[in-house]
């Protein structure tokens, strides 16, 4: 007598699970965005260490931060700013022959007019002949004279300066605020990519499931 009822019910249930199999794929979608949202988050936050039921929580950046100043530094003087480079470039004749014409200017702007306020009794002695020969001399030993400088003055910042540990003072002094900033403007396509994709995955993986439980069943 009850067995009638009972069959409607088990098949409207039934009918009413199929239904909710269907949102399978996008309950996986969801939880896949908010996995890789979070993940994301967890590069920043939290800033200060916090524990939660026994376990510290610290955002990877933050946590990281001096380590990540501490490699970067020596990464840009070793290999991006080392003074074995900079060396070369400031000493290299062919700069040298870039800026060989400003200082030329600058040699005969000096003994056609200056020369003559600061000293006008010998400038009174000079013609042009003179000066194109006085210049010409400035010029050669300045073309001999300018790298050797040059190298000089790079072994001498190299000596004063540590490029090192200004890059890991800066690094280290740099706010986490500041740091997410950045990396949002720099990255914000590739972290929107990346909640995209847990999405797109999280989808496939849930329209997986339901092909099997209805393969199954």
């Amino acid at each position: 007598m009850n067995k009638a009822p009972v069959s409607v019910s088990l098949h409207f249930f039934e009918n009413k699970m199929n239904y909710w199999i269907f949102l399978i794929p996008l309950i996986s979608a969801f939880i896949g965005w908010v996995t890789n949202w979070v993940a994301i988050k967890m590069l920043f936050h939290p800033r200060q260490p916090k524990k939660i039921i026994g376990i510290t929580f610290q955002g990877i950046f933050p946590k990281r931060q001096q380590q990540f100043a501490e490699k970067l530094g020596k990464l840009v003087s070793a290999e991006f700013l080392s003074f074995d480079d900079i060396e070369q470039k400031i000493s290299d004749p062919d700069n040298l022959k870039k800026i060989m014409p400003m200082i030329e200017n600058h040699i005969d702007d000096f003994l056609r007019n200056r020369l003559s306020s600061e000293m006008p009794v010998i400038s009174m002695f000079i013609g042009d002949k003179t000066i194109h020969k006085l210049k010409e001399a400035f010029m050669k030993e300045i073309e001999l004279l300018f790298p050797v400088v040059m190298k000089q003055y790079a072994t001498n910042l190299k000596n004063e300066l540590d490029l090192e540990q200004i890059v890991i003072t800066k690094v280290s002094g740099f706010s986490s605020d500041k740091l997410e900033e950045v990396l949002n403007q720099i990255m914000s396509k590739e972290f929107r990519f990346v909640e995209i994709i847990g999405a797109v995955i999280g989808f496939i993986i849930g329209f997986v499931q339901v092909i099997i439980t209805l393969l199954t069943t």
